[in-house]
């Protein structure tokens, strides 16, 4: 056999060893993978601030930033994730994420204190953020048509469920190893994630060109609108918004910076976002909706957990095991929406989903100071079984028709979306809390107010205590006692109306988006996508 027959046998061999449609799914499987721990290590860190801030020493208002650093990175990696891949090509750049965000796991588990824990943080968060919509974009460029079906399916579930099971993880890790764990537990399965797409992903040439003619004031302008945006969402509650002035500078900042972006998106050689694809209405429709999805999505993340915590007293596991319910239909949702995706009109579906997260908002807006796992049991599966009918087909009609030089700026958009409605429905949320609540506080305390005399006079008419003993019975200590239980009793009802409102109101912006899908076109299949071939388009 000669030299040269060698090679060619030897890849033949290797060719039939594994098929390329094998190929593309378990290095999207893995893609999938590191999407998921991506997400979560937002959450997962989420329920268990109270243990690092005792592991750095940090005070209550310093430890914050352990959340803020991330996603302040992780939104300003997300759009730019689109540029760095192109140039790189997918494979390489998310390797290189993946290990990168490995390593700051480790760093972070290392940390010493709370100003390298901030680091190591930003680093994992903007690393994150190239993650999350490169495994998006890559759906449609290695799977026809035809094929989509489940990937539709399996990116929603993954982009849904790893902030419902967040909180429940974070909290047994904790309450069973240490916090530590909380990022040591990405180690093995970043290097797996890493190791797989580097041998397995293989869908596009890199372009290094285009790091030579990158669009320097447009990333300049890009990092300080989402940096500064993010970072006025997360304090501005903390810091009375814009009667500080730190919070009123990071909002000119941010302006500045947005206008800046939207001009070199439209006159640079090569811009670092491709803002061509918001002409496109079912992307505009797409991205609108999955706003209203991340606001959803987070706030309630942030709403249930906030009231079990204040109201309840519940401990960060109790918070978990009712958080998780979400995930219960969301896992059997799956394989329904996956099947009824080439069956019904995806704008349809999408209504579906908004409807019923719509119910399961207005279920919970009926809690009491008792309310807990059984008051929460079916609004949390109502909502996250609309939560699954929801993203499937949103990140179909608003990547499914975009041409495929623009679907990775696409999905670094639509990502974006999703993460700064997560942003703005916490930062909307904690508002209308307090409003609510101090509202709520006034009227009770008014009532209780008009209430002490008719008892007395009651109490006096009936015998049992004379008027002119009234006095004596109400002893200074009482009084105080009598004071502080009131107060107490006030503090706490007010919070749940307002809990209850909130929800209502969460339930009329769901209900509003529904108005949206008017806008939207129907999606249409490819029909070259669904020849036998199964060429993609």
């Amino acid at each position: 056999m000669s030299a040269i027959a060698l090679p060619a046998q030897h890849r033949n061999v290797r060719s039939f060893s594994i098929s390329p449609a094998a190929r593309a799914w378990i290095g999207f499987t893995a893609m999938l993978f590191g999407n998921f721990i991506a997400i979560l290590d937002v959450q997962i860190v989420a329920s268990s601030v109270n243990e690092i801030r005792a592991g750095l020493s940090a005070s209550l208002d310093e430890i914050g930033w352990v959340q803020t650093s991330y996603l302040i990175a992780e939104v300003i990696g997300i759009p730019l994730s689109a540029f760095l891949s192109r140039a790189f090509s997918t494979r390489v750049y998310f390797a290189a994420c993946a290990l990168g965000f490995t390593i700051a796991s480790l760093a972070c588990a290392m940390a010493w204190n709370l100003q390298s824990m901030i680091v190591f943080r930003a680093i994992q968060g903007f690393l994150a953020g190239g993650l999350i919509p490169t495994t998006m974009a890559a759906l449609f460029l290695m799977f026809p048509e035809s094929r989509r079906a489940t990937p539709y399916v399996l990116i929603g579930m993954v982009s849904l469920l790893a902030p419902a099971v967040g909180a429940g993880t974070g909290g047994y890790v904790t309450s069973v190893l240490s916090w530590h764990w909380l990022f040591l537990i990405n180690l093995l399965p970043g290097v797996l994630v890493a190791s797989i797409v580097w041998r397995c992903v293989d869908i596009d040439r890199p372009q290094p060109a285009l790091l030579r003619r990158i669009d320097l004031p447009g990333l300049v302008g890009l990092a300080l609108a989402l940096g500064s945006l993010q970072f006025v969402l997360e304090e501005g509650m903390h810091r009375d918004w814009f009667d500080d002035a730190l919070i009123t500078g990071f909002a000119i900042v941010s302006a500045a910076g947005a206008l800046l972006f939207a001009a070199r998106a439209r006159t640079a050689a090569e811009p670092i976002l491709d803002l061509r694809c918001l002409a496109n209405r079912n992307f505009s429709v797409g991205c609108a909706i999955s706003f209203v999805v991340g606001t959803m999505l987070y706030g309630v993340v942030f709403l249930i957990p906030t009231f079990l915590g204040h109201v309840r007293g519940y401990d960060s596991l109790q918070i978990g095991q009712i958080t998780l319910l979400s995930g219960i239909t969301m896992f059997l949702s799956a394989p329904i929406a996956g099947r009824l995706q080439h069956k019904l009109d995806s704008r349809w579906m999408m209504a579906w989903g908004l409807a019923m997260v719509a119910l399961g908002n207005g279920l919970d807006a009926s809690l009491t100071a008792g309310s807990g796992f059984d008051d929460f049991l079916l609004p949390q599966l109502v909502r996250g079984h609309g939560f699954t009918f929801c993203l499937v087909p949103a990140t179909r009609i608003a990547l499914g028709t975009l041409p495929d030089e623009l679907l990775k700026s696409g999905s670094g958009l639509f990502n974006l979306m999703r993460n700064l409605g997560g942003a703005f429905g916490i930062a909307g949320i904690q508002i209308a809390l307090r409003h609510f609540r101090s509202l709520n506080e006034i009227g009770l305390s008014t009532s209780l107010d008009r209430a002490r005399v008719p008892v007395q006079d009651a109490l006096a008419a009936a015998g049992r205590i004379a008027p002119d003993a009234m006095g004596e019975v109400m002893t200074v200590q009482g009084a105080r006692i009598a004071a502080r239980l009131a107060g107490a009793l006030v503090e706490r009802e007010a919070a749940v109306i307002a809990f209850n409102n909130v929800f209502l109101l969460l339930s009329g912006v769901v209900i509003a988006a529904l108005f949206l899908l008017l806008l939207a076109n129907k999606p249409q299949l490819d029909p070259l996508a669904m020849s036998p071939t199964g060429a993609s388009k």
